[in-house]
């Protein structure tokens, strides 16, 4: 074992006036331009060392975030640098001394600087000659600090602090005597050993411990502990999986001198030398830094509560350096048989069609999301089926919810005393609707079949005619229902323009200049669902209702600690009661028909499904989408299949789902129910009934 006391000889303090004194020397050799040059560079050193000093003070050191489930499991980690802190007594004596025998045999010895090295440095560069070295490990420290903390998002400030100037290792070298003063020397060397890079992302003795041999800093044998302080020198040419004859006589070079050092005997370092590299194969094994890390099932939950925290004033930065834990309101359970129902629906692979899946948890205190999957997964390689794009969350679903949409004419009719549930609505087989701008042709609308012609609001919403609901919205009018949308949940949906996308007001197409909520006031054709729409939203548009007509953001956090411990506050939007207690009934009840005598009532039945639940199906004119918004018990729901290729066409049913030429293509009954109902019956095996709420009986009626 390496003897580290046997270098710990008594500790030598050199005060800040011996680089006066080197100060001095170096001037009385040189002209006076250059003592004037001293002067200024004299100025410089004691105008710049206490504020950089305070920064370093200041200044955490990147570390890991992670991310877990609500049971605490991780799901992902979030970093810049992958870095593992240790403690100065859970870095083995054999690190130590390898770290001090390869960079700075005295460091026990010395006050923080070389004062011979410096001089020699010093000389040097005065006389024109390239600066030297001469470095102890107490300067490294703070070089390294400095490049891969303070100034490590400042490409200028990185530059100067490893220009080749006397300046900069005046400087240095007057932080490192103040660090000498007030630190350990145990804790001086422990926090080089977690400060300093071993390529790449890798940084701090914990991380390259993990990623090179798959141990703990506490662990490291004498050949891993040399490698590892051979690599800091130069991390590129001596890493061990790019350069690894180079990587090996470094190692072997550092084993010699820790046989020098007094660290192990001559005799252990033979053994040592004949070890092979003995790094995990290809390595460094480290996680991807990124929710693209994350499990099948938590990429996209990953995703949208990195985006969530950033909204609530985390910035994306903070969250990969900040060493935070992360926990988030995912549940293992219901992820994972959400993920298995929608893989069974649409393989992962499936050409051009994706199956997205939201549930979230109804509540007047808030609305938490339990799962976000999807038959894609969170990645970059699309033969792989992967996706970089939050396709549950954003509002990625080009073509629609198709008439789920209905949702919002009719809570909007409810309100505005338009209709009631029981009101009769005109349903001819098709009607031109006049155009709410009275500008233009009026706006024909079909029924895809034949229906009851007038037909009651609650049948409306089990069978979906387009004539009554596009005639109801032109009653209620544009406003009040795109208001609606909004208030029961499709707050993101409708600030995006009607490709999904941030509005550009330099376009000249309205449909890309406005956002929706704007671009739909003179459109019909909005409760038909045909636009852009966030399948996470839809979800909480059920729990929205569920809730008795609160709203609440969809929540994906519980909490989040600090690297120390401590609590760290999430700002969150309030909840908001956007409908009355009774219009959010009478609509559950209005939606309860849709699984036993509506649009999925057949696929309800071949699943065995009998629970009281709502639902409301949609499929856009192409069937290039369709979905199933609704829930039950606790569970709110959004299932939505749609073609997500360059090429999208018709959706057709079958197993699996595909894109075709179908004729009558996938409707949302079909196709984006059994999902539904394949996980909600896992789910709820077991578990009594819960029963809608009854209508309201002062909305079952028109009261205008």
């Amino acid at each position: 074992m390496p003897n580290l006391e046997s270098v710990k000889r008594r500790r030598g303090v050199v005060p800040f006036t011996g680089l006066c004194l080197l100060a001095g020397i170096l001037v009385a050799g040189t002209v006076a331009p250059a003592a004037i040059g001293a002067g200024l560079l004299s100025n410089q050193v004691s105008d710049s060392v206490d504020a950089i000093s305070a920064q370093l003070a200041a200044a955490d050191p990147p570390l890991v975030t992670t991310v877990t489930d609500r049971d605490g499991t991780p799901i992902a980690t979030l970093y810049a640098q992958y870095r593992l802190p240790a403690t100065a007594a859970g870095i083995a004596t054999t690190m130590k001394a390898a770290i001090i025998a390869v960079e700075d045999r005295r460091f026990y010895t010395e006050g923080g600087v070389d004062m011979q090295g410096m001089l020699r440095a010093a000389v040097n560069d005065s006389t024109g000659g390239a600066l030297q070295g001469a470095s102890t490990i107490t300067q490294q420290e703070v070089k390294n600090y400095l490049i891969n903390v303070v100034d490590r998002n400042d490409p200028a400030a990185q530059q100067a602090d490893r220009e080749d100037s006397l300046a900069r290792k005046l400087r240095e070298a007057k932080m490192a005597v103040q660090l000498n003063a007030t630190m350990s020397k145990d804790d001086i060397l422990a926090n080089y050993l977690n400060v300093v890079e071993f390529s790449g992302t890798v940084y701090g003795v914990g991380a390259a411990a993990k990623a090179y041999f798959g141990t703990t800093p506490d662990k490291l044998t004498v050949p891993q502990a040399a490698l590892l302080a051979g690599m800091v020198n130069n991390p590129s040419i001596y890493n061990p999986y790019t350069h690894p004859d180079k990587a090996l006589q470094r190692r072997n070079l550092v084993i010699d001198d820790m046989v020098t050092n007094g660290s192990i005997p001559a005799s252990y370092a033979a053994t040592a030398k004949a070890t092979p590299l003995g790094v995990v194969p290809n390595g460094p094994v480290t996680p991807s830094g990124t929710c693209m890390g994350a499990a099948p099932d938590a990429g996209f939950f990953c995703a949208y509560a990195e985006s969530y925290l950033v909204h609530a004033g985390f910035t994306a930065d903070r969250l990969a350096t900040g060493g935070y834990t992360i926990k988030t309101t995912l549940d293992p359970r219901v992820s994972q048989v959400t993920k298995d129902a929608v893989d069974a629906n649409v393989p992962t692979t499936q050409d051009g069609v994706a199956n997205t899946f939201a549930v979230v948890q109804p509540g007047q205190d808030g609305h938490q999301v339990l799962a976000m999957v999807a038959n894609r997964n969170y990645g970059t390689d699309p033969a792989r089926g992967e996706t970089s794009t939050d396709i549950v969350a954003d509002a990625s679903n080009e073509f629609g919810a198709g008439s789920s949409f209905k949702i919002f004419t009719s809570a909007a009719a409810l309100v505005t005393g338009k209709a009631g549930l029981d009101t009769p609505l005109p349903n001819p087989d098709s009607q031109c609707f006049p155009a709410p701008d009275a500008h233009g042709s009026c706006y024909t609308v079909h029924n895809d079949g034949h229906y009851a012609d007038p037909i009651t609001l609650a049948d409306g919403l089990a069978t979906s005619p387009n004539v009554a609901f596009v005639g109801l919205e032109s009653q209620v009018g544009m406003p009040a229902v795109l208001d609606m949308a909004a208030k029961l949940g499709l707050r993101t949906t409708l600030a995006t323009n009607d490709a999904g996308r941030t509005p550009d007001p330099k376009s000249g197409n309205p449909q890309f200049s406005q956002p929706q909520s704007q671009y739909f006031r003179n459109l019909l054709s909005f409760t038909l669902g045909n636009s852009p729409v966030s399948p996470l939203e839809m979800a909480n548009v059920s729990a929205t209702l569920m809730s008795g007509g609160v709203w609440c953001p969809p929540n994906p956090i519980l909490s989040v600690t600090d690297r120390n411990g401590n609590a760290v506050p999430v700002a969150q939007q309030a909840c908001e009661r956007v409908l009355p207690q009774g219009v959010a009934d009478t609509l559950e009840a209005g939606l309860s028909k849709d699984t036993t005598s509506g649009t999925s009532a057949e696929a309800a039945r071949a699943a065995g499904w009998s629970r009281p639940d709502i639902g409301k199906t949609g499929t856009t004119q192409l069937s290039e989408s369709v979905a199933f918004v609704g829930g039950v018990d606790d569970y709110a729901v959004s299932s939505m299949v749609f073609a997500d290729g360059p090429h999208p066409r018709e959706i057709c049913p079958g197993t699996p789902v595909h894109l075709g030429d179908c004729g009558h293509g996938a409707f949302g009954g079909t196709v984006a129910a059994p999902p539904y109902f394949h996980a909600m019956s896992q789910l709820l095996a077991g578990v009594p009934d819960k029963p809608i709420p009854a209508a309201d009986p002062a909305y079952l009626t028109a009261r205008l």
